[in-house]
């Protein structure tokens, strides 16, 4: 079989390295990138560091409005779609790689596949969980990683080609393990095990929102009494905001910031 895998954001790519590797043992692979994600710290080092191999396309989109990225990425994978015409195309995930992916193929008849079907939040105010439903509605094979997951879809009335599967991102942190146990990062931070706080922040509800994004950084403030380092390694979309708002600088010394 010829499979296209279609990836253009972080988690797209840790997904896509255990599968990935099963399938070219005896299938042809052919992996697109949109560029969704682009900056080193979000996209070449996980393809240096999980072993994947360069994308056979990459579009290069980048940033820009939902429907931009969504429109642009289409329209670039549709051209690949009528030159290699697959056997199938694999989707992952919740992005607008995801959703772009998923029309393009449905709408041009390709067989497509979902890895993390069926996944909700119930809250159409995110636009991830828009991209995930509509996916699930494009996809003939519905990959799905709990019976929670199965539970929705068989809620939506989506039957056929449901596969209970496990979740692929479990397989990746088991294969990559190593990786993490090598790292230095404990003794370079000067933390002790067990003895830190770790927080991440990204989604645009907590970070565009001025006052949202103030309030979560007057509690980090707040944790100081734990006296604990409280670890934050910053998205890039994150370190726009706090400067937009002159936030940066109003986090503790207790806070260690990392890109």
């Amino acid at each position: 079989m010829k499979i296209i895998s279609i990836v253009g954001a972080r988690p797209q790519f840790v997904k896509h390295s255990p599968l990935s590797n099963e399938l070219s043992k005896s299938h042809q692979c052919i992996l697109i990138h949109t560029g969704q994600h682009y900056d080193y710290s979000m996209n070449k080092i996980f393809f240096d560091e999980l072993g994947i191999r360069e994308p056979d396309y990459n579009l290069g989109i980048g940033s820009g409005t939902h429907a931009y990225q969504t429109g642009e990425m289409m329209k670039g994978i549709e051209n690949i779609l009528f030159h290699e015409k697959p056997d199938l195309v694999i989707v992952y995930g919740d992005t607008n790689s995801t959703l772009a992916g998923a029309l393009a193929a449905a709408k041009l008849n390709f067989k497509t596949a979902h890895v993390e079907a069926g996944l909700r939040m119930f809250d159409k105010s995110i636009p991830e969980e828009l991209n995930r439903v509509i996916a699930d509605y494009c996809s003939d094979y519905l990959f799905c990683p709990t019976q929670t997951a199965v539970d929705n879809l068989k809620h939506e009335g989506l039957t056929n080609g449901v596969y209970l599967t496990g979740d692929v991102m479990v397989d990746a942190l088991n294969f990559n393990k190593e990786i993490a146990e090598r790292s230095n990062i404990l003794n370079n931070l000067k933390l002790t095990d067990k003895k830190y706080t770790l927080v991440t922040l990204h989604r645009a509800n907590n970070t565009d929102k001025r006052q949202n994004l103030e309030n979560i950084v007057n509690a980090l403030i707040g944790l100081d009494e734990l006296g604990e380092k409280i670890v934050f390694p910053v998205h890039p979309r994150t370190v726009k905001m706090m400067k937009t708002y002159v936030l940066l600088i109003a986090i503790s010394a207790q806070v260690v910031l990392l890109p």
